[in-house]
């Protein structure tokens, strides 16, 4: 069993970034800015928000951080929207999910820019994505071909069973791994919670990418001997031997599947950097205008 270590190969892409981002200064261009809106106080969206500041300043990328409250209304957030749809030096932004209630999320999505929408979900970048014109690709589907790509998986050919059909991730996903291509050409199972017998299909899997949002769905009779497991739940639950009284738990039952694997994704320090890293290559994607 060998373990698919996304924080270490997110590290060692944000060193290749952060070289190109060195070059492009010496080349007297652009350097690459983010624009990053969060609404509310919710815990974990502060926490994801941190990270990405983080890592925009360990490439060297220029940020604009935006905070509002959670009273904000869906008019006052367009008009902060359109101020960096409009904004030439900003290359790319995100509105970070989940919105209070109160605010139309996919309203909030399809009033982003395209060409500046670097988590990859408005409706013209999965468009372009599905039949396969450059597009920004969500960062979380983007982040597992780029952790199998470091790791030299090849997929062509093999089965794939992913659970979980969230617009996030499943279903971009399950389009990326069926796409012609070195990293795709992989017969392609989507799973939901209204497909029968799960398990039967994933034994057949020789990679299951979990999605779900479950806790420890995924066991080991659930895998057979040598498949390649992707884990991509994060849940948090209470745990006595932490100190602040949680842990992170995923969506396969890591202990006991582990053994069966040829590769396996640890929680955290799996799917989670590379998601993160994901957002930093669509951004200097955007800053070199590749995409549009």
């Amino acid at each position: 069993m060998k373990i698919l270590d996304g924080k270490s190969t997110a590290e060692t892409i944000k060193k290749l970034i952060k070289t190109e981002v060195e070059n492009l200064i010496k080349e007297g261009k652009k350097i690459p800015h983010l624009g990053i809106i969060l609404v509310g106080n919710d815990g974990a969206s502060h926490t994801y928000v941190n990270n990405k500041i983080k890592d925009c300043e360990e490439v060297g990328f220029k940020y604009t951080f935006i905070k509002l409250e959670a009273t904000v209304t869906q008019e006052q957030l367009i008009n902060e929207i359109n101020s960096l749809n409009y904004n030439n030096d900003i290359d790319g932004f995100i509105v970070q999910l989940p919105l209070p209630k109160h605010i139309n999320e996919q309203k909030i999505i399809e009033t982003i820019d395209p060409s500046k929408d670097v988590d990859g979900f408005h409706p013209v970048n999965v468009g372009r994505m599905v039949i396969g014109l450059p597009s920004y690709v969500s960062a979380t589907p983007a982040g597992i071909i780029e952790l199998l790509k470091f790791y030299k998986i090849k997929l062509q050919g093999k089965h794939v069973v992913v659970i979980g059909r969230s617009n996030i991730v499943g279903r971009p996903l399950s389009i990326l791994l069926s796409q012609k291509g070195e990293y795709g050409d992989a017969t392609v199972t989507l799973c939901h919670s209204k497909t029968k017998d799960i398990a039967n299909l994933t034994r057949q899997a020789d990679i299951v990418v979990a999605a779900i949002g479950s806790p420890e769905f995924v066991t080991a009779d659930m895998i057979k001997e040598g498949a390649i497991v992707v884990d991509v739940g994060t849940t948090r639950v209470k745990s006595e031997n932490s100190k602040s009284g949680y842990k992170l738990v995923g969506d396969v039952k890591f202990d006991e599947v582990a053994p069966k694997c040829e590769y396996i994704t640890p929680v955290p320090g799996g799917v989670g950097p590379m998601t993160r890293v994901s957002l930093l290559i669509n951004t200097l994607k955007a800053a070199k205008k590749l995409v549009y």
